[in-house]
């Protein structure tokens, strides 16, 4: 009998590191979208830099968590919960991998910028990076608390970063409009907004994940599936 409940504890505490690892690479990844944004506002190259030299991290956390799930689901045969919590990390961190990209492409923008004269300040960007950043924050506080609710919220506040990421995209191209010469720093802008968006997007996916391992229910895409 000891044996097997000392078994238990190490698969207890396998799923909790995994768990663990997991937040660490959101927590990388959250700095790493905010950093760029700052370093395109700043327009602070040597912030640019750093970005784009942490998602080395971000790329061998993503390697060394996919190892760890598939070891698991190998040696652990893990059924019902265990087994959604570990697809589901599977899924998440391919999300997150996605988004350490999507934040290292704002910031090789910021750093083709760093040198041009400085453009009319969007305060609207910043709020969508915050948005965006938040709704990370929220979808992994979800995960690891099995918390539904919270998981819904960020599905829901989706359509707020889709509402402030199309004004940010309306305002840019008045700006545009108004002065030629502002072309090239604005539409770099527009391409660091739509980064957060998709940033955005994949919150949202972390999110429905988060409903599916606690509930066993998919939401994603629900106007593709029959009645």
């Amino acid at each position: 009998m000891a044996p097997e409940m000392h078994t238990d504890k190490v698969y207890e505490a396998e799923l909790s590191q995994l768990r663990d690892r997991l937040l660490v690479m959101g927590g990388k990844v959250e700095a790493a979208i905010a950093g760029s944004v700052r370093a395109l506002t700043e327009r602070d190259p040597a912030l640019a830099e750093k970005v784009i030299a942490g998602d080395r991290d971000v790329n061998r956390a993503e390697v060394e968590i996919d190892d760890m799930c598939r070891r698991l689901l190998a040696l652990r045969q893990p059924a019902a919960s265990d087994l959604r919590f570990i697809t589901t990390a599977l899924k998440i961190v391919t999300d997150l991998e996605r988004m350490g990209d999507l934040a290292v492409n704002v910031a090789e923008r910021a750093l083709d910028l760093s040198h041009s004269p400085p453009s009319r300040p969007f305060h609207d960007l910043t709020e969508l990076a915050d948005l965006s950043a938040m709704q990370l924050a929220k979808a992994l506080d979800a995960f690891v608390e099995r918390d539904v609710k919270k998981a819904e919220e960020v599905i829901a506040d989706d359509d707020r970063l889709d509402t402030l990421y199309h004004r940010l995209f309306n305002d840019l191209l008045a700006y545009m409009m108004e002065d030629s010469r502002v072309i090239r720093r604005a539409t770099s802008t527009m391409f660091a907004a739509k980064q957060l968006e998709r940033f955005g997007d994949h919150a949202t996916n972390v999110a429905e994940m988060v409903v599916y391992m606690v509930r066993g229910t998919d939401v994603r895409h629900p106007g593709s599936r029959g009645g």
